[in-house]
């Protein structure tokens, strides 16, 4: 039987990647701060072990924690989902929610990534799939600090998955780069998208699909593919002031 373990598993994107993998029968390994979320999505999950751990992932001891929990438990497929996003001018937005959404979005992805990457290239099998987002490729005025941070894990991705490559080892990473997706993001980030976003249901099973056979970007959605093509053709300068316009029709 194979097992996933799922940050960020009590909504959105991380909750239908379980029910997905359910489907595939993983066995599954649940992990957020909502535990009371986590316990009613076990319920629902029938024919395969569900185990649900509460950690708060903005702390690095509650990372090291949960790999030491969890080391031993040969997992398959690690899915960092765990992140969450803030709107508005970076000389107004809050330093200390800030500070936790890099503690989150970066610090527990980096060092779940490390702890147990060392474990698959040991065994030579595994794959990690890290959520970033199509503002990894852009700049981010009016949500810089959480497009930086979406920057940092594509790039992260992309650069060990290459090393992994260069020694011909047969594990794998995955970087999820979705547009706009209804969850609870835009609610939290305190933004309300002016595109209309895919469902959670069908990012979910595309992820996981392209995760397990191996592939290094994920885009669901034609309109995101797209638009990441014709950036090409745009200067730095021109594409900032595209980004902020576009984020200055987000209603703060």
């Amino acid at each position: 039987m194979m097992k996933a373990l799922i940050t960020g598993a009590s909504s959105g994107i991380g909750r239908d990647m379980a029910r997905y993998l359910a489907n595939l029968k993983f066995d599954l390994i649940l992990v957020a701060r909502r535990e009371d979320r986590l316990e009613e999505l076990k319920r629902e999950l029938k024919g395969v072990s569900v185990r649900c751990i509460k950690a708060d992932l903005s702390r690095y001891e509650e990372c090291l924690r949960l790999y030491e929990e969890t080391k031993d438990k040969e997992i398959n497929l690690l899915i960092n989902n765990a992140g969450f996003g803030l709107a508005g001018e970076f000389e107004k937005t809050d330093l200390a929610r800030e500070l936790e959404m890099v503690d989150v979005n970066i610090k527990a992805l980096h060092t779940l990534t490390k702890l147990y990457l060392k474990d698959f290239v040991k065994r030579d099998s595994g794959r990690i799939l890290n959520v970033a987002s199509s503002a990894g490729f852009m700049p981010g005025p009016l949500m810089a600090t959480y497009y930086a941070t979406k920057n940092y894990v594509l790039r992260l991705t992309e650069s060990i998955s290459e090393e992994l490559r260069r020694k011909g080892s047969r594990v794998t990473l995955s970087a999820l780069c979705p547009g706009p997706v209804k969850t609870e993001f835009d609610r939290v980030a305190s933004v309300k998208f002016s595109m209309e976003g895919i469902s959670s249901e069908y990012c979910a099973k595309t992820a996981i699909d392209q995760t397990l056979k191996g592939k290094l970007i994920i885009i669901p959605g034609t309109s995101i593919k797209a638009g990441l093509f014709f950036r090409r053709f745009i200067s730095e300068k021109a594409l900032m002031r595209i980004a902020y316009s576009f984020q200055r029709r987000k209603q703060y």
